[in-house]
């Protein structure tokens, strides 16, 4: 049986949040958020499209690292790669406004909920 696919940014998002619990993930990710506009501003700025592949390793490298070493799970860009750009950003906004951590708990009851913690029945 195959598993079903999401098909609305507002169904994905709860799945995005349980995808990224830990807080030095986040970080991760906003470090990659900032970065990678900011080295494709400079590739077009300068015209060194040989250094435009920088612009991938800076967004995904650091986000990576999160998934793969900190949270131990698979990005979530490998199947919905335009919900998990938007996702990022959203996760960015938030947490520039301080309401990161409230996300987290709303949707899995603690800003610092455990890998197995399910996603809140009144949540989605």
């Amino acid at each position: 049986m195959s598993e079903q696919r999401i098909q609305t940014f507002e169904a994905f998002w709860p799945f995005y949040v349980g995808e990224h619990r830990l807080p030095l993930s986040r970080a991760l990710h906003y470090i990659g958020s900032f970065a990678a506009p900011s080295t494709l501003v400079w590739v077009i700025a300068t015209g060194n499209w040989a250094f435009f592949p920088l612009v991938l390793v800076a967004g995904y490298g650091p986000a990576w690292v999160g998934h793969f070493i900190l949270e131990k799970n698979r990005p979530a860009t490998f199947k919905y790669p335009l919900f998990s750009i938007r996702g990022d950003y959203k996760m960015l906004g938030l947490a520039l406004r301080g309401k990161m951590a409230d996300e987290v708990t709303r949707l899995y009851g603690s800003a610092h909920p455990a890998p197995d913690a399910p996603l809140l029945a009144d949540a989605g």
